[in-house]
């Protein structure tokens, strides 16, 4: 069974990549999508976000990682996969994905959402607190693997060992 898990990975945290090792254990295929939204203000380009996660993800054989400019349901019609993976960190999380999901069914009905919870030690690390507290040079080496510690401090240049 093929499934997609999309976002905008800006950047890419433990958390994600909690989801992915997770989702890769239960499906043959596992399509990693980085989302190019271009009505929401990125730190890092579609191409840098693609590169990091593609890194991060070179451990599983059955994970690959994309690029998709437009509708995710459009997208996964175009690759033959019906199911969309979604990780979840709480309630506030749950509401907004679960009304992403209703309008997602609505443009294609053979969608089909399943919802991964976040290990509790991740259900804080959002992407916007990681890239305001990295802009202060704090330690976020707890929310991030390596490679996007490095990433982050190249961007706001800061040199991390």
């Amino acid at each position: 069974m093929k499934a997609a898990f999309p976002g905008s990975f800006d950047p890419p945290t433990l958390g994600h990549v909690n989801i992915i090792r997770r989702a890769a254990s239960i499906f043959e295929e596992i399509t990693v999508v980085v989302a190019e939204n271009r009505h929401k203000k990125h730190l890092f380009s579609p191409e840098e976000r693609l590169e990091l996660v593609s890194a991060l993800v070179k451990p599983w054989k059955n994970v690959s990682v994309v690029l998709c400019g437009g509708l995710i349901v459009d997208f996964l019609r175009g690759r033959g996969v019906s199911l969309l993976i979604r990780g979840v960190r709480g309630a506030g999380d749950f509401s907004y994905e679960f009304e992403l999901s209703m309008m997602n069914r609505t443009l294609n009905p053979e969608i089909e959402t399943i919802f991964l919870t976040t290990d509790p030690e991740y259900g804080v690390v959002r992407s916007s607190a990681i890239k305001e507290l990295a802009s202060f040079g704090a330690d976020i080496s707890s929310m991030v693997p390596p490679p996007v510690v490095r990433a982050l401090a190249a961007k706001f240049c800061r040199v991390r060992d």
